[in-house]
């Protein structure tokens, strides 16, 4: 499972930093957010994909705490995309940042021996 969410991730990659590499990233005022316009084709077929490898990879992992971060993030995704559908990269980046944090704090307390 972990490969095909890597060849997933890897198609939607490729695209992306094309797209990145080719055109210029702009950013502007929506709200009280920002909304970031790159000239990328299909960019909901590339978002869905992105989802899918980067949540995919942590609700399949073997280990607890990734799961509850990937079933963390994939809410995360649903509740930025429902309320903030003009600002969803803003809204993701802000929950992957908090998310970070997370890790952060799971790296620094290794797991007690049962």
């Amino acid at each position: 499972m972990l490969a095909l969410l890597t060849l997933v991730g890897a198609a939607v990659a490729i695209p992306l930093a094309a797209a990145v590499a080719a055109h210029p990233v702009t950013a502007n005022p929506r709200g009280h957010t920002l909304g970031y316009t790159v000239g990328i084709p299909h960019p909901a077929l590339l978002l869905a994909g992105y989802l899918v490898s980067t949540v995919g990879s942590l609700l399949v992992s073997g280990d607890r705490l990734p799961r509850r971060l990937g079933l963390l993030t994939g809410a995360g995704a649903d509740l930025c995309a429902l309320l903030w559908r003009f600002a969803f990269i803003f809204t993701w980046c802000a929950l992957a940042a908090l998310a970070s944090l997370l890790l952060l704090h799971w790296a620094g307390h290794p797991p007690t021996s049962r």
